[in-house]
């Protein structure tokens, strides 16, 4: 495919996603009518269509209307390239600008046009944040790291970085973490290393690899990963300590890989169902990845960041409540509760810790973090609670 061509094929896919389509499934679809795209003209079109999302309200502003053509129009003016260069109506690309189109578009103004947010949200960026609201919703417009755990148990980080060159893969030690890099070239072979498919590394976002390493763990305690999802958080755990691992998620399904990449990490995680919980309890440490906005984490997933609303954000923050409450009875005396979020709004977070404590004095605060959406890793937030 041509370049122009690409930019045709996100137009079709932001019209699917503009249309209510989620963008996995715009893209999928795409993919499956465009047999002749290869792997690299497939990469690009993702590529073309999530920075679009990203930047959904100033490209809209820019291109003069909130379609696909007015997104990649405002996309290529904001990159400083000719839309007509681009807009020929020759062979696969987009059709020529109408008289509209050429004369339309202008510069963001509003907060929420040149944030890229929805109005509702700046306000809770700014109540959360403050003077680094705006940052971060700059953050949010820029593609995320690629993110890596190194496996201690199995290489020490400087042995994994001479690997990583080895199989074409650039990296660099991360500032937030010990055992995090950043991969800047050869991301996609990631996938294909052999030090992936032996678990000597891991995907893993950099804040949420400095929560883990900040939680303190005795040796032999019996930790439970409570909202395990894949089981990430309780590998990067379990990977530094000696202790008794258990993973337990309100949907089975999410843990199905998790057998296999234990065995590869090295490490044990027992699988609990629900039933199960109160008779393999109590714990030391029952951590609570709760479901969340993941404010944090809109670069990785953009059409997110349109489709949440206040209905939903409060539902969510329901749920959270519900998840600590019943993770709560679980833990034993002396034992820590932990509750972390890849958001950034202070009711997913500081509000739901003060709430906690409010109906629970028997319970104390020992931590409480924030990491920032940066070059290094997603928004994050961490509360450690420790029952008196």
């Amino acid at each position: 495919m041509t370049p122009e061509a690409r930019i045709q094929a996100a137009i079709e896919v932001l019209d699917g996603v503009l249309a209510g389509d989620a963008a996995e499934k715009a893209l999928t679809s795409w993919g499956r009518r465009s047999r002749f795209a290869g792997s690299k003209d497939r990469a690009a079109v993702r590529d073309h269509v999530f920075q679009a999302l990203r930047c959904r309200r100033s490209y809209a502003c820019l291109g003069g209307a909130e379609t696909g053509r007015g997104l990649m129009l405002g996309a290529l003016r904001a990159a400083g390239v000719a839309p007509q260069t681009v807009f020929t109506g020759q062979g696969h690309a987009p059709e020529v600008l109408s008289e509209d189109e050429e004369a339309g578009g202008a510069a963001p103004v509003t907060a929420g046009d040149r944030l890229d947010l929805p109005d509702w949200m700046v306000p809770l960026f700014e109540a959360a944040l403050g003077d680094g609201a705006e940052a971060a919703a700059r953050m949010l417009r820029e593609r995320a790291p690629v993110c890596l755990r190194v496996n201690i148990r199995m290489n020490s980080v400087s042995e994994v970085i001479e690997n990583m060159v080895t199989s074409g893969i650039s990296v660099r030690r991360s500032e937030i973490a010990e055992e995090a890099l950043i991969v800047t070239e050869g991301a996609r072979k990631v996938a294909q290393s052999e030090l992936y498919a032996t678990g000597g590394i891991e995907l893993q976002d950099g804040a949420s690899q400095a929560a883990m390493a900040a939680l303190e763990i005795a040796p032999g305690a019996r930790v439970l990963d409570y909202c395990a999802g894949g089981g990430g958080k309780v590998l990067a755990l379990a990977v530094r300590h000696d202790a008794l691992w258990f993973a337990h998620d309100a949907d089975p399904r999410r843990m199905a890989d998790l057998p296999a990449r234990a065995a590869r990490a090295g490490v044990e995680v027992t699988r609990l169902e629900g039933r199960d919980l109160a008779a393999a309890g109590p714990f030391d440490l029952v951590l609570c990845d709760v479901p969340c906005s993941g404010s944090g984490t809109w670069r990785r997933a953009p059409d997110a960041k349109w489709r949440l609303t206040p209905e939903r954000l409060d539902a969510l923050c329901a749920i959270q409540r519900e998840i600590l409450e019943s993770a709560a009875a679980l833990v034993a005396p002396g034992g820590q509760l932990v509750l972390t979020t890849c958001s950034v709004f202070r009711c997913e977070n500081e509000d739901q810790s003060a709430a906690f404590l409010q109906t629970h004095p028997e319970w104390g605060e020992t931590l409480r973090r924030r990491w920032p959406i940066s070059a290094e890793g997603d928004g994050f937030f961490l509360s450690v609670f420790k029952r008196i």
